[in-house]
């Protein structure tokens, strides 16, 4: 434990607590049992007095030898025994027997307590007659008008009778010692786990080395535990955060490479036009058409790297309504038709009428429409391209496949990535920009479903994708 810490406090509230706890449980433990005690050496000398009261009774008269008899026949170490008539006048003393000079007892706190409530009791107080601490027990009795008072000597026997027993306060004491070795290792140990906790807010937030002999382990208590996977999400986090920037780097650099090209061919072909004003119109004419071409190719990736910025930045901001996704492949089918007839290819929607999702109506064209260039694009000549779906409770499976050429199995896992080409030289000859696969499984995700590529049985390549009704 280190500082001021969490556990220090703890420790001490703790401890304080449980020694408050504990002197007062003895404290009151000690009055109790006094209590008790008393209230037994009361009962029996209020039996004492019942008895001589039942004796005198049976006797007919209150004399001198008739008490001293019961007294002697009863003897009890050190008993005085007085009584007086409502007046307080002392009637029998068996320690004194000049009762004509004793002085009244009636403000004697355990004769006016016998008075008044039928029997009174005094723990310690000192007897002027004797000279000495006593404990007093007195009972009035109405049919004989007397009251009877008992008394022992509050000696070192008396006291010792009444004194608490000291066992449960050893218990007590053993009890804290051992709360105290427990609570501190709980206590060491909670120190330790937040300890290592602070160090490793320490290190994260001035973006040090977390790989220290002293984050290693945790004691294997819920607490390490959960402090263990914090730093464990964190360093995942981090890891995460590392590939991240390193992905955004690598695309940082596709699309400057990317971008490039275009503005590179557009520099040249002006450069060219202004440097040769003598140039003929059928060639300036070629190179203008060829600007145009560069022009539209930078403008189609400019659009897909906007699509994929608002699939990444901000989803909760596209909007989403019903889509007729029947009448998008339509209409896709239709811009298409010369390009598919250019190559020989067909197109064969399987798909029924009427197939209505919740979705982004640019998006889902994105879908269809970038499957349906790749195809045209790559799949080959004289190859046939087929869109089925299969309805399930909670959404559309679609299945858009081709016989063509196909992809090498080792490219596909990575055919989704951003700006990857199996064939780099071809897919810019064609005009690709390599980020449409990625818009579409993007969209695909942003609209609950899955995407997987495949080899289609026989050749060629199919995309298996879902999406959400509602």
């Amino acid at each position: 434990m280190k500082r001021n810490s969490v556990g220090i406090k703890l420790y001490v509230c703790v401890l304080a607590v449980f020694v408050v706890f504990a002197v007062s449980f003895m404290i009151f433990q000690q009055s109790r049992e006094k209590h008790y005690k008393t209230d037994v050496l009361d009962t029996k000398l209020q039996d004492y007095n019942a008895r001589m009261a039942e004796s005198l009774a049976y006797a007919g008269a209150v004399s001198d030898k008739v008490l001293d008899e019961y007294v002697a026949k009863h003897h009890i170490n050190g008993l005085r025994v007085t009584l007086t008539d409502t007046k307080g006048h002392v009637l029998y003393d068996n320690m004194r027997r000049k009762y004509g000079g004793m002085e009244l007892h009636a403000d004697r706190n355990e004769i006016k307590d016998a008075l008044k409530y039928g029997k009174g009791m005094n723990i310690s107080r000192m007897s002027s007659t004797m000279n000495h601490y006593y404990f007093y027990s007195a009972t009035y009795f109405p049919k004989q008008n007397i009251i009877i008072r008992t008394a022992l000597p509050y000696d070192n026997n008396l006291l010792k009778s009444l004194q608490s027993d000291s066992h449960y306060i050893w218990f007590a004491v053993i009890a804290m010692l051992v709360l105290v070795v427990v609570l501190y290792r709980f206590v060491n140990r909670l120190g330790t786990n937040i300890n290592k906790l602070r160090i490793f807010a320490e290190r994260a937030v001035n973006s040090e080395s977390l790989e220290i002999e002293g984050l290693a382990a945790f004691p294997n208590d819920e607490l390490g535990e959960i402090a263990e996977r914090i730093i464990k999400i964190y360093k995942r986090l981090e890891h995460t955060k590392k590939e991240q920037d390193e992905l955004k780097r690598q695309l940082t650099q596709n699309m400057a490479h990317e971008l490039k090209t275009p503005v590179a061919s557009i520099l040249g072909y002006m450069e060219t036009i202004a440097e040769n004003p003598d140039m003929d119109a059928d060639t300036r004419m070629q190179f203008v058409q060829r600007c145009k071409t560069q022009a539209e190719r930078l403008t189609i990736l400019l659009g897909d790297i906007s699509v994929l910025n608002r699939l990444d930045e901000a989803p909760d901001m596209i909007e989403f309504k019903s889509v007729d996704v029947s009448s998008v492949v339509s209409d896709i089918e239709s811009e298409t038709a010369l390009m598919l007839s250019d190559k020989g290819m067909m197109f064969r929607n399987l798909i029924p009428d009427g197939i209505i999702v919740r979705g982004n109506h640019s998006l889902i064209y994105s879908i269809f429409r970038n499957l349906t260039d790749n195809a045209i694009a790559y799949s080959g000549r004289d190859t046939v391209v087929t869109l089925s779906a299969e309805e399930t409770d909670a959404k559309w499976i679609f299945t858009f496949s081709d016989n063509g050429c196909g992809v090498p199995t080792e490219h596909l896992p990575r055919i989704f990535e951003r700006f990857y080409r199996v064939d780099k030289g071809r897919s810019r000859k064609m005009g690709g920009t390599g980020l449409g696969l990625a818009i579409v499984k993007n969209a695909v995700l942003l609209h609950g479903g899955t995407i997987n590529a495949m080899q289609t049985p026989g050749g060629g390549l199919s995309f298996v994708f879902s999406i959400m009704k509602r």
